[in-house]
C-alpha cells in the first residue's frame, strides 16, 4: 500500500508540497502555453506518457478515413451522418429529445422484416397494433395519461430508480444500463447501439500512424452527440499494426465533453482523485482534425480532452503491476450474489482481460460476504477483500464531487483492479462528465450541492450500505473528509485551477463556435452552466458551474462533519424538480401533450383509432422527406424531434419535451 499511495502523492498537486508558489509560477507561463499551442510549427511529440498527459497542453491530432471507412464505421442506430452530421450545427434529430428513446422502440415492434427502415405498410401495421394494445378496455379513445404510460411501457428506457419492493438477491438480478450478452454495457447499447471500429490513419503532432483503428464511443453522451461533427472517440494504434505507440500507451480516449461547457468537469475530477493519493486517469487536450476525401479535408472537428486508458499500461503506473484484473462493472449493487457459476457474473463485471478461475471465485466470494454474512462476519472479513483505505478515500472524492452518474445512483462508470499481489479490491474513477454536482436527472441542484455524506447513495444499494455500516471504514472516510476539507477541498483551489485552465483552452473552444464561447466564457467567470442535452430535459434551469458548486459544496460537508447539518437525501423526491419522482425520468408524460395534440382532430383531448391511425399516417408523408416510400432512421429521429420536442420560442423552465396543449405543431 505504501508504493501506491507514494507513487499518486508524485501525480498529485496538494497543498502540502507548495502549490500555491506552484500555482503561481505556473500562471506566469499560461499565455506562453496558450500562444504555443497554437505556433505553425510542428511541436515533438511525447516520448513518454508524463509528457504527453499534460493537463496544460492542447496537441494537434488529424485524422483521415477513405470514404468507405467512414461510412462503415457509422452505427445502425446512431442517426443521421458520420460524426453526426454536418460542422457548425444539429439537423433535426440531433442532441436531447423523444427520439434517442423512442425510435429503438418503433423498430423493435413494427420493422417487422428486419431491415432498418419502416415501410408506409409497417407504419401502419405499427399504428393498429399500438393502438389495440393500448386501448385495454376497448373504450374507442385513449387519453392522454394511457397514450404517456403505453409510450412508457415500450420504451427500453435504463432504471434510474431505486430496486422495486421484492427485488434484490431473490428477484430482479440488480442490473442496470446493461448490453445484451457479450455486448457493451450502457445507455447506447441497450438502444442497439453498437460501435464498429475502422481503419484510418492519424498525425498526432506530426508523429504518423497508419491504419489506426478508430470507433465512437460513450453511451449518454454518444446519443446526445449524434446529431453533431463532434463525438467521442477510441483510437487503438496497435490493433492493425502491431507495436504501434504512442508515449508509451496503445490506445487514445478522445472525449467530446458535450455534456460540460467548461472542458474542465473530467480533468479536474481526476486531478482531485490524484490529489487524494488515489489512481485515477491522466488527461491532456487535443485539437482534433478531419479528412475523409470527397467530404471533408482538414476540417476542425473541436477541442477533445484526452483521457488516459485503463488498462494494463494503467496497471503498470498505477500499482507497479502489469498482472491484475480490471473489471468494469455494471450494477445498481455490485458484489451482489449471483449465485456459483460465473457465467452469471460476466456481464455484470465486464473483465477487460481473460478471468483465471481464482479471480472468478474471488468475485464470487466477495459478492457472498456482502450478501450473506451477518455484520459482525462482513465487518471482520471485509478488509480480506477491499483495499478499505482506498475505498474510504474513493468515496469521500465521489461524494464531495455530488457524482451521481456513478455507484452512487446509476451504478455505472468506475472501474475495480484486483490487486494480483494482495488480492484487494481497489476502485478507480471514470466518466466523470457529470461531476461537480451535474447530473440533473437525479435530485435538485439544492439535493446535489447538499448531499449526505452519510447516506450518499440512492436507492437500496446493499454494499455500500453495508459497508458504511463498517466502524472502521466509517471513521476513515469521515477523517479523510476532514482532512481533504482542510486541503483538496478548499473551494479557492479549484477556482483557480479553472483560471490556469481558461487561457490554455479558450481559443479552442472559440474555433467551435461563437455559442459555445459565450457558454464557456460564463461558467468560467462563476455562472450558472447551460444544461447540455442529455443532462437532462430542455428547458431545464441551469446548472452551478464548478465555481458555483464547490463554494456551497464545501460549506455543506463541513457543516455535516460538525453535526449542524444532516445533509439532503436522493430518496426524497424534489417536488416537480429534475430527477424526481424516483424512477428516472418519464418520458411518456413529457411527449403525451404533443402526441395527442397533433392526432386530437375533433379537440375532445382523447384520441379514437381513426384519429391514432391517421395520424400516424400523416407522419409517415410528412416524415418521408426523399418519397422514397420508406422512413429511414434518419427521417424518424428528425419527424420525432421536430414533431414532439421542445418548439423554438418555448419559455424556460417549462415540462416535458412537446409543446402545452393547444400549441401550435412545427412545419
Amino acid at each position: 500500500m505504501v508504493e501506491r499511495t507514494t507513487r499518486f502523492a508524485m501525480d498529485a498537486e496538494a497543498p502540502a508540497r507548495g502549490w500555491h508558489f506552484a500555482s503561481a509560477v505556473f500562471a506566469l507561463g499560461l499565455s506562453i502555453l496558450s500562444n504555443a499551442a497554437f505556433a505553425e510549427e510542428k511541436e515533438t511529440a511525447p516520448k513518454k506518457a508524463g509528457e504527453l498527459f499534460a493537463t496544460t497542453k492542447v496537441w494537434s491530432l488529424h485524422l483521415k478515413f477513405s470514404p468507405e471507412e467512414w461510412a462503415a464505421m457509422e452505427p445502425k442506430q446512431g442517426g443521421p451522418g458520420q460524426f453526426g452530421g454536418p460542422p457548425g450545427g444539429k439537423p433535426p434529430g440531433g442532441g436531447f429529445g423523444p427520439s434517442m428513446f423512442w425510435v429503438p422502440a418503433i423498430l423493435k415492434d413494427g420493422d417487422g422484416n428486419h431491415d432498418g427502415v419502416m415501410s408506409r405498410e409497417e407504419f401502419h401495421a405499427l399504428a393498429e397494433k399500438w393502438y389495440s394494445g393500448w386501448d385495454k378496455e376497448n373504450a374507442g379513445k385513449l387519453s392522454r395519461e394511457q397514450i404517456g404510460e403505453a409510450i412508457n411501457a415500450s420504451l427500453p428506457k435504463p432504471d434510474f430508480g431505486p430496486p422495486k419492493p421484492g427485488n434484490g438477491a431473490g428477484g430482479r438480478p440488480p442490473m442496470v444500463l446493461q448490453g445484451a450478452e457479450g455486448k457493451r454495457n450502457g445507455l447506447a447499447s441497450m438502444m442497439g447501439v453498437e460501435f464498429k471500429a475502422a481503419h484510418a490513419d492519424l498525425d498526432f503532432d506530426g508523429q504518423e500512424f497508419k491504419d489506426v483503428a478508430v470507433r465512437y464511443k460513450g453511451n449518454g453522451t454518444f446519443m446526445e452527440s449524434r446529431g453533431a461533427l463532434k463525438r467521442s472517440l477510441k483510437i487503438e494504434l496497435n490493433k492493425n499494426v502491431k507495436g504501434q505507440k504512442l508515449a508509451g500507451r496503445t490506445t487514445l480516449n478522445l472525449h467530446s465533453n458535450v455534456t460540460d461547457a467548461s472542458w474542465m468537469n473530467e480533468v479536474l475530477s481526476y486531478r482531485l482523485y490524484r490529489d487524494a493519493e488515489l489512481p485515477a486517469p491522466r488527461t491532456t487536450y487535443a485539437r482534433v482534425f478531419l479528412t475523409v476525401a470527397g467530404k471533408y479535408d482538414h476540417q476542425y472537428v473541436g477541442l477533445y480532452s484526452i483521457v488516459e486508458n485503463i488498462d494494463k499500461d494503467f496497471a503498470e503506473h498505477a500499482f507497479d503491476k502489469k498482472k491484475g484484473t480490471i473489471f468494469k462493472p455494471v450494477a445498481s449493487s455490485v458484489f451482489t450474489d449471483l449465485g456459483d457459476n460465473w457465467a452469471k457474473y460476466k456481464q455484470t463485471y465486464d473483465a477487460k482481460d481473460e478471468v483465471s478461475v481464482e479471480e472468478a471465485q474471488r468475485v464470487i466470494d466477495f459478492s457472498q460476504l456482502v450478501t450473506k454474512a451477518d455484520d459482525a462476519a462482513f465487518a471482520a472479513k471485509l478488509g480480506e477483500f477491499l483495499d478499505v483505505e482506498e475505498f474510504a478515500r474513493y468515496m469521500a472524492v465521489t461524494v464531495w464531487l455530488s457524482t451521481l452518474d456513478s455507484i452512487l445512483a446509476v451504478g455505472q462508470n468506475y472501474y475495480v483492479y484486483l490487486h494480483p499481489k494482495t488480492h484487494l479490491f481497489q476502485f478507480i474513477p471514470w466518466d466523470m462528465d457529470h461531476s461537480f454536482g451535474q447530473f440533473p436527472i437525479i435530485g435538485s441542484q439544492e439535493q446535489r450541492e447538499a448531499l449526505s455524506i452519510h447516506h450518499p447513495w440512492r436507492g437500496e444499494n446493499r454494499f455500500l450500505d453495508r459497508v458504511f455500516k463498517v466502524e472502521a471504514f466509517k471513521k476513515l472516510y469521515v477523517a479523510k473528509l476532514g482532512e481533504f476539507s482542510k486541503t483538496i477541498f478548499q473551494p479557492e483551489r479549484f477556482l483557480r485551477q479553472v483560471d490556469e485552465l481558461a487561457p490554455v483552452i479558450r481559443k479552442s473552444v472559440e474555433e467551435e463556435s461563437a455559442e459555445k464561447l459565450t457558454q464557456f466564457d460564463k461558467v468560467v467567470a462563476g455562472q450558472p452552466a447551460p444544461q447540455g442535452g442529455f443532462g437532462g430535459p430542455p428547458g431545464s434551469a441551469p446548472m452551478k458551474s464548478i465555481k458555483g458548486f464547490v463554494k456551497v459544496r464545501a460549506e455543506s460537508v463541513v457543516a455535516q462533519l460538525e453535526g449542524k447539518s444532516e445533509g439532503a437525501s436522493l430518496d426524497t423526491p424534489p417536488p416537480g424538480g429534475p430527477g424526481g419522482p424516483p424512477g428516472g425520468f418519464n418520458i411518456g408524460a413529457a411527449i403525451a401533450g404533443a402526441f395527442t395534440t397533433a392526432f386530437d382532430a375533433d379537440k375532445d383531448d382523447n384520441l379514437a383509432r381513426s384519429e391514432f391511425v391517421q395520424g400516424f399516417a400523416g407522419w409517415f408523408e410528412k416524415w418521408n422527406t426523399d418519397k422514397s416510400g420508406t422512413l429511414s432512421d434518419e427521417q424518424l429521429r428528425a419527424g420525432i424531434d421536430v414533431d414532439l420536442g421542445p418548439p423554438r420560442g418555448r419559455p424556460p423552465g417549462a415540462p416535458g419535451f412537446g409543446p402545452p396543449p393547444g400549441a401550435p405543431q412545427s412545419k
